[in-house]
Parts: structure tokens; sequence; C-alpha cells
């Protein structure tokens, strides 16, 4: 046992936490784990916790993707095969005791093979292994959140028997907060009695919350986060996404992280992304120098964020949804470019000489993102701009009139990007790449097979 492992058991035996959710981030970002009694950590933590390998294997509807009955289900001969077990590694850094369910301990994990190996498909091992690479060179990564979602008032649960639909049926809901008030302060006093409860349990969890904030959209809202380090800030978000979402439902609401959800003029959500480097002593490298308006670390950063744009979106924006946000003068981005302290571009910055808060905005994502691939794929892109010293274009002032490159207008375009991109699949592997398409094309393909409520009121009578 590690001393940090055996401080942890001791802060569990006198806390009086009676039970441990021992949880995973899987590909889509969502936690998945056991719940273990708080006697079985101490083995938890040396043998770790077997799980069933399909849960690596499924789509956004939780169903499986993978020939997992075959020999081969596409990983080799055995490999993930017959809902074989793989195994979760407690990571004792991460652990909190849950504010809303105060008996009930909470712990990260990362995971392996049975057997010890790497299994090729930890998002948060991928994370790790960009910032390593960052750290070899004597950099670190230095994220700030901004998060959007909406709150709603659950009407109907929809839990009859016939709501057991696959995905399942979704409640009927009602706003809590008229929109188009931006921070208004009669918007947020409504909104106060949830997003008081937010503000208690995410302080209580350690999160490092700085505002809260009633959003333009009906029902949205927004928090923003201190700047962190590392991996800190997507295991905050992993944290952060579950504490809103369980606090919301014990008091009969539905929080959703979804970009746009389908009610009268429901306004995108965007999570974007604040990001710099410092060196080892702390120094801001995206600060410029007097007499410049962009380092030239912070330029590089910026030309490779911009390359690498246009795939990257599946790890920014990795739902069908998300694609909907994309849209011209909606403060939103719908191209690729950047711009000074301008909230159309793609990449919004901040940066003045003698301002140690220097930092890029990349407002690209979705809060559905999974947080270690859409971090991974910034210090990747990243990286590449500064490796290979590439230049930034000029900046833009009107952004929803430049010539610049467009976004991928769907999900699909944005999924043929990534499969296709030579970046990626040297900086993730061939595998993971052909992995991740696999599953996004079964969402994609069991999307094309239904029929939308557009096509129904475009063609039903017209035709």
């Amino acid at each position: 046992m590690t001393p940090a492992q055996e401080s942890l058991l001791a802060e569990v035996a006198k806390s009086g936490v009676k039970s441990v959710r021992v949880v995973f981030v899987d590909q889509h970002g969502i936690t998945r784990g056991k719940t273990i009694m708080a006697s079985g950590l101490k083995s938890a933590l040396k043998n770790g916790v077997s799980m069933t390998s399909t849960l690596l294997l499924k789509d956004t509807s939780h169903r499986t993707v993978f020939p997992v009955w075959d020999a081969d289900a596409g990983f080799g001969t055995g490999v993930m095969t017959g809902a074989s077990d793989f195994l979760m590694m407690p990571d004792a850094s991460t652990y909190k005791i849950l504010p809303w369910a105060p008996d009930t301990g909470w712990i990260l994990s990362d995971i392996l093979h049975t057997d010890g190996r790497e299994i090729a498909f930890s998002t948060r091992a991928i994370l790790q292994k960009a910032l390593a690479r960052l750290e070899q060179q004597g950099l670190r990564f230095v994220t700030g959140l901004e998060v959007e979602f909406h709150v709603l008032q659950v009407d109907t649960p929809s839990l009859t028997h016939a709501d057991a639909d696959w995905p399942q049926t979704p409640p009927e809901t009602r706003l809590i907060s008229h929109g188009y008030q931006y921070l208004t302060e009669s918007r947020i006093d409504t909104m106060a009695p949830i997003m008081d409860q937010i503000r208690d349990n995410a302080l209580a969890l350690g999160l490092p919350i700085r505002t809260m904030e009633s959003e333009f959209g009906p029902s949205q809202f927004e928090v923003t986060f201190e700047p962190c380090s590392g991996i800190t800030s997507a295991d905050n978000m992993i944290l952060f996404r579950n504490m809103v979402k369980q606090t919301c439902a014990r008091q009969g609401l539905h929080a959703t992280f979804m970009c746009r959800p389908q009610f009268k003029n429901a306004m995108g959500s965007g999570w974007h992304l604040h990001q710099s480097l410092v060196d080892q002593a702390g120094n801001n490298l995206f600060m410029p120098a007097q007499g410049e308006k962009l380092s030239p670390m912070g330029e590089h950063w910026i030309a490779g964020l911009l390359k690498h744009a246009a795939a990257s979106c599946l790890l920014s924006t990795p739902t069908i949804n998300g694609y909907k946000r994309y849209q011209p003068f909606s403060l939103a981005p719908d191209r690729i470019q950047w711009g000074f302290d301008n909230r159309g571009a793609m990449l919004r910055v901040l940066a003045r000489a003698g301002d140690p808060a220097s930092r890029v905005e990349n407002r690209i994502g979705e809060p559905a993102a999974n947080p270690y691939l859409y971090l991974a794929s910034q210090v990747l892109a990243g990286l590449d701009g500064i490796e290979n010293h590439l230049s930034a274009p000029a900046p833009v002032e009107n952004p929803y009139a430049s010539d610049a490159p467009l976004l991928p207008a769907s999900f699909i375009e944005a999924l043929h990007e990534f499969e296709s991109s030579r970046f990626y699949q040297q900086a993730l592997g061939k595998e993971f790449v052909t992995y991740l398409s696999h599953i996004k094309h079964a969402e994609w393909q069991r999307f094309l097979s239904v029929v939308s409520d557009w096509e129904q009121r475009e063609y039903f009578s017209a035709f």
C-alpha cells in the first residue's frame, strides 16, 4: 500500500462512511462502477474491482456495438470477448464524500486488463500521456472551465412499463426560468433555490467554482471554474456533471448537459475551455512581451489548434446534437479562426503584455464531451504547433463574414475528418481511432434509421 492509500483508509475509517462508489469514466465521459462496502476498500485499492469489458464497447444508447461473442471482437483473439472482465484501480487522490449522500464515498479509477496491461481505450490514460509529453518539455497545461447546462422541472418522469424503451423515454419537463434576460438579477433569484444547492455541494466537494450565472437561454445555467493544472480540470468536470445531475434529480428536477434540448427557443450550451501553458517556475508562456500581441509560444499553440480543429471536433463535440450549435450570430463558432477578445471566433484570445492571466479560450466544445478526450485534443494539437513552429493566420474582426474554413457542419462530417486524420492516427494510435470511429458510426446508423419530427412535418402531408 502506498502512503496515500494508507492515509485514505484511515480517513474512511474515521469518517464513518458505510459504502464507496468505485467508478471509471467510459469512452463517452459517462461514469460507471460498483458500490462496495467501506470494509472492502482496502482490497479494492490493492487488487482492483472487476468490471465487464462490454462497458467499453457501447455506444451512447448503451448498446454493445462490437461482436463480443466471436473469437475476435476486433482487438485480437480473446481480447474483450465473451463479456470478460477488466479492473478498476481506484486513484486515492480522487476520493470524496458525497454531500448529498453523506454515508457514501466516491473514488475515480484508472482501468487495466486483468493481467495488469494497459487498456488502449482508457481516455483518462490518453490525457495523462498527452500531459506527460508536455511535462517532458518543462511545460504545464493550465485550464479553466466555463460550462453551460439546463435545469428543468420534471412533470412526468416517464417510468411506466410502456416507457421502458432503449434508449429510455425522456421525462416530460417544463422550464424553471424564462430566458432572454441575460445576467439579470431577477433571473438569478428565480434560479437561486437549486443554484444554491449546486454551489454548496460543489464547495463541499472541493470543486473550485468561480461564478454561477443565469445564461441567455430559458432555464440555462453557466458555472465557471478557477484555473487548474494537469488532469485536475478533467476530473473536476466529471465530478461536477455527476453532482449537478444527482443534486437536481433529488429535488424533482432534470439537469441536462445535452447541447441543444428540444424545446422552444432552446439555446445551445457550450463548454468553453480556457487554456495556457506555464513553465516550471509558473510563468505564463502565453503572456506577450512588451510590444508583442502574441508570445511565440502562444502563436504556435493557436496555430496547432486551428490546424487540427476539424479533426478534433469529434473529441470536443462528440454528439449528433452538438453540431446544431455551430450557427452564425449565436455566440458560438461556425468556422476555424481566432480573434482578440471576440466571442464569435472559435479561439478567443485574451493576451496582453504584463497580464499573467493571458490565455486562449476555445469555444468549440459541448458540455457532453468526454473531458479527457477534449483536453487531450487541445494538448496534442497545441503541442504539434509548438514542435513544428507553426504560424497563426491573422486574427479576424468579423468572424461570421470571414473566408476562414467552416467547422464540420454535421456529426458525420466531423467523424470523417477524425478517422481520416493522419495526425490523430499517430497521436492517439490507429487502434483507438478505429475503435472510437466504429462506435460513432454505430450511433450515426441508428440516427439515420429513425424518422425525425422534421421529416414527418415536411413530407407526410405534402406528398
